[in-house]
């Protein structure tokens, strides 16, 4: 079993590094082409600190282990609430104020009751409780609506912003050689995140079986730390900096990805159980 323990790290290790040059690729290639640095954080950093989690969450699913889903969405949330946040407001108090009041954390609390709805199987259908296709497909289409806002938002104001202008004039000046090397970086993270995730299931797996650990509670407290690692990451840095708007930005952004497009995309794939009690 040591040596299922030891690849679960190596996993969570990989996770992380391919977690890291996705984002890095990814946000640079993005800068490259000009897209506004505002819209890189709500979109390609947020996703890429939450792509861990997607790719644990696919692979589970792929291979019909999706209780790990459920528990690693789940868990993942509860370290990024209580854990990180805590942990940037010991660091630097958190001021929450403009666009996270008025819609992130609306749509987080609203995204979490649709969830705890549409678990409610055995009250509404007399059946198990799980999130089936048509639930992913409701989690998917309020992640497009939530987007949809985020993004228009940001590109209506783009053309009020002299900077975000001048630094899109800049960006089309790289050079192929960058592009290219970005392109590369975020091909290198993505493949880091699959075997990464593979490793990590698999291992998990085994160990989950070995100590008759249900799948779920590998999930909420092994997987769901070490893929939260990315968002721990940020918003610390962001904190340390002053830049608390950002640090709870990523953390509200990240539990709203985990449940609308990860939960969603999951369930799309294979059925998740929600499981009644832990045991």
């Amino acid at each position: 079993m040591a040596f299922q323990l030891v690849s679960v790290f190596f996993g969570l290790v990989l996770l992380l590094a391919g977690g890291d040059l996705l984002v890095r690729g990814s946000s640079a290639l993005a800068r490259n082409f000009g897209v506004p640095p505002y819209v890189i954080g709500l979109t390609i950093v947020a996703f890429g600190t939450s792509s861990p989690e997607l790719f644990i969450n696919l692979l589970a699913a792929f291979q019909g282990n999706s209780e790990v889903s459920f528990g690693n969405i789940v868990g993942s949330n509860i370290v990024n609430i209580g854990l990180i946040l805590g942990i940037c407001a010991v660091v630097r108090p958190l001021t929450i104020q403009g666009v996270i009041i008025s819609r992130e954390i609306p749509m987080l609390l609203l995204a979490s009751l649709v969830a705890v709805i549409l678990a409610q199987d055995p009250l509404l259908r007399h059946s198990e409780a799980i999130f089936d296709r048509s639930d992913g497909l409701v989690f998917l289409l309020l992640f497009s609506v939530f987007m949809y806002y985020t993004v228009g938002d940001v590109f209506r104001q783009r053309k009020q912003d002299a900077l975000l202008v001048q630094s899109a004039d800049v960006q089309e000046k790289r050079s192929f050689r960058q592009k290219s090397g970005n392109v590369f970086l975020s091909i290198a993270g993505l493949m880091l995140l699959v075997a990464g995730g593979q490793i990590a299931v698999d291992s998990a797996t085994i160990v989950a079986k070995h100590l008759q650990v249900p799948d779920v509670i590998i999930g909420l407290t092994i997987i769901a730390i070490g893929t939260s690692m990315p968002e721990l990451i940020t918003s610390v840095v962001a904190t340390w900096k002053g830049q608390t708007d950002i640090a709870i930005g990523n953390i509200i952004g990240s539990n709203i990805f985990n449940i609308l497009f990860i939960s969603g995309l999951s369930a799309v794939v294979a059925p998740i159980p929600v499981p009644v009690r832990g045991g």
